[in-house]
């Protein structure tokens, strides 16, 4: 793999230019990296055979390419080969809750991924890979359990898709009626954050005794996600 580094800023085309909501728009590469840094589940939106698709998938990225698999989206996408596809990952900060209902809105972080992507079949590519989307989802982990062997990594599909064409949206802050009519209602208006916190780890009942969890996933235990 080839490493280049990405511009500071993101391409316009015609499928990632925003028309609606251009204040909330984003062309900022660092913002689309922070979003996908801050998650690991994205929705793989394809079409085939005619039939809209949207499946949940883990990713892991680099500087310029991002990688996910999953059984139906690998098999999907393999069955549709040039097939152009939107990844989405989207993080709910907050309700934005106004003291009118048409007022009312979301607090998010999302970003679009537009291209098409291909099935990775260089082995030393796909293990590393596999490796980013582990460490992304659970940092530490890929050094500790058991690799993939042969057999299992000729019996995983691992798709790349580039990070050139993707459009970011972002909306934060209170509402936008304090200055407006509706002010004068005497209705409270404000946020309700919402948080994703990793909860306490449960071992595997079938766990032998006296084997504890590592570090870094005892460290995961109560942290924030995004």
């Amino acid at each position: 793999m080839t490493e280049q580094t990405p511009s500071s800023d993101l391409p316009e085309t015609e499928r990632t230019r925003h028309r609606r909501l251009r204040e909330q728009g984003s062309v900022s590469r660092a913002d689309l990296d922070a979003i996908l840094k801050a998650g690991f589940l994205c929705h793989l939106g394809v079409v085939v055979d005619g039939t809209p698709m949207v499946v949940p998938t883990v990713y892991g990225a680099d500087q310029n390419t991002l990688y996910f698999h999953g059984s139906v989206a690998s098999r999907s996408l393999i069955a549709s080969p040039r097939a152009t596809i939107c990844l989405t990952v989207t993080h709910v900060d907050g309700l934005v809750l106004s003291r009118s209902v048409f007022e009312h809105g979301v607090n998010y972080r999302s970003a679009m991924v537009y291209g098409v992507p291909r099935t990775v079949t260089d082995p030393e590519e796909k293990l590393e890979g596999l490796r980013l989307l582990t460490e992304h989802t659970a940092p530490g982990q890929w050094d500790y359990a058991r690799r993939p062997n042969r057999k299992e990594l000729a019996a995983t599909a691992l798709l790349a898709l580039s990070l050139d064409e993707a459009s970011v949206k972002i909306r934060t802050g209170p509402p936008e009626d304090g200055d407006g009519p509706d002010a004068e209602l005497g209705i409270w208006a404000g946020v309700i954050p919402l948080h994703t916190v990793w909860g306490a780890l449960e071992p595997d009942p079938l766990l032998d005794e006296g084997i504890t969890a590592p570090a870094h996933l005892a460290e995961r235990a109560h942290q924030h996600l995004g």
